[in-house]
């Protein structure tokens, strides 16, 4: 099961005490997967459609707890092999199937339909609860995130912008800072920063979810910080041995044209100590000297002695 379908799982045993909660859930998945009918004599239903269990048994739950209504099931199995089965909860009774449209307002006071039921009044979402209820509901249907191991990514398909900007709006009640961008014919509302989606996590009460995005967050932070480091001292120690073969040939190339006897005892010693002590640092070079240097100051001597063999080098180079 992936992280989305996880994180669903559990949104869907997610349902809130507060009826006004449950409205709001309700609004949101009706909105986000739901359409409304009505036949030549006025007859009112209302149809569910999802590839998600877990969408069509928290509508279910929610409709009987708040309504005591029971939805009709049917399943359907997709011709070509390997897709998913789409789940149908339909509520038939024009009576029951007017209660929950005037209770979610999709229906007004003269019984008539609303034009646009993709978005939801904000009526059925004032109070901070209802805000969390109906984001559950809009992610449960229309939401994924992406594996977390891989990368972070949290998105809501909305079918208009308007929709999308309400999206938008509620996640800004709660400091987050939901994006949009247009896919094909829909709009997008997404987040890509980890924290946020941490935080919208605990906004739809995914609790379980989140301390698993957040456990896999902190190894990915460990395994990054190690890993800069580890490459941060190869590069270190790459550019030290690099040095020290650098230093080396410029030695030898003194010693075997002139010799180390034209050189001063500093020179001589630190040349000298290089070429017994290769893989030594420059720390450990200055230790070994009879009067003891600091890095700079064998640095500064290893410095005269690749200039001197530059200089040798150049004027053997104008003698041939």
């Amino acid at each position: 099961m992936s992280f989305s379908a996880r994180v669903k799982e559990e949104l869907s045993h997610q349902v809130g005490s507060a009826m006004h909660c449950r409205i709001a859930e309700i609004g949101a998945i009706i909105s986000g997967c739901g359409r409304i009918f009505q036949d030549e004599k006025g007859k009112v239903s209302i149809k569910i459609h999802t590839e998600n269990i877990a969408v069509a048994r928290k509508y279910f739950t929610l409709v009987k707890k708040t309504y005591n209504i029971d939805s009709v099931i049917c399943i359907k199995s997709h011709i070509h092999a390997g897709r998913n089965r789409i789940y149908i909860l339909e509520i038939q009774n024009d009576h029951d199937a007017r209660k929950i449209l005037q209770s979610v307002k999709f229906m007004n006071g003269s019984d008539e339909i609303v034009q646009d039921y993709a978005l939801v009044h904000p009526l059925i979402f004032q109070k901070t609860c209802c805000k969390r209820a109906f984001l559950r509901g809009m992610f449960l249907c229309n939401g994924s995130i992406s594996e977390p191991e891989k990368t972070y990514h949290f998105e809501i398909v909305c079918t208009t912008s308007e929709r999308a900007q309400q999206l938008c709006d509620i996640m800004k009640t709660f400091n987050i800072d939901g994006k949009c961008i247009t896919r094909k014919k829909y709009r997008v509302v997404y987040i890509k920063e980890a924290s946020q989606i941490v935080d919208v996590l605990n906004v739809m009460e995914a609790h379980v979810s989140l301390m698993e995005l957040e456990n896999i967050r902190i190894l990915k932070e460990m395994r990054n910080s190690v890993n800069r480091r580890v490459n941060c001292e190869t590069a270190n120690i790459s550019k030290t041995v690099s040095a020290a073969v650098k230093q080396i040939e410029d030695i030898t190339y003194i010693r075997d044209t002139v010799g180390f006897s034209e050189l001063t005892e500093g020179l001589k010693e630190v040349a000298q100590l290089r070429l017994d002590y290769p893989e030594a640092s420059l720390v450990e070079l200055g230790k070994l000297l009879s009067s003891p240097v600091g890095k700079s100051g064998v640095n500064h001597r290893l410095r005269k002695l690749s200039i001197l063999a530059e200089e040798l080098r150049n004027s053997k180079g104008q003698k041939g």
